[in-house]
């Protein structure tokens, strides 16, 4: 089930701020974006760069993901591998609420979010 209009409201208000204070500055950003996305109950943190082949079109690059699962009240974190799949985050699979996410991802410690 999706988050409601008002959870929706409030984890895209966090995420947004995250996404604003990470972002490089804006006569960097053609080359290197930060953007995120929220699907259903899964919030998405991504790259945004000019793709190599074709510097005109952008792609976009996965850092972390965030799927909400209801009935247990937890956040399931994962990261995206090599093989383009998203894998859970082992040190914490798990965590509390999407500011937990959020602070996990910009801590990094294992070096597989920003690499």
């Amino acid at each position: 089930m999706a988050f409601n209009e008002i959870e929706a409201r409030r984890i895209k208000k966090v995420v947004d701020a995250y996404v604003q204070k990470r972002r490089p500055p804006p006569h960097i950003r053609p080359q290197i974006d930060i953007g995120f996305r929220i699907d259903r109950q899964s919030v998405e943190v991504f790259e945004i760069r000019p793709a190599w082949k074709r510097p005109d079109e952008t792609m976009e690059h996965a850092v972390a993901k965030a799927t909400f699962v209801r009935t247990r009240g937890l956040w399931k974190v994962f990261w995206m591998r090599a093989d383009l799949k998203w894998h859970s985050y082992p040190p914490a699979a798990t965590v509390g609420s999407v500011e937990k996410f959020l602070d996990l991802v910009e801590a990094d410690p294992h070096a597989c979010f920003w690499g």
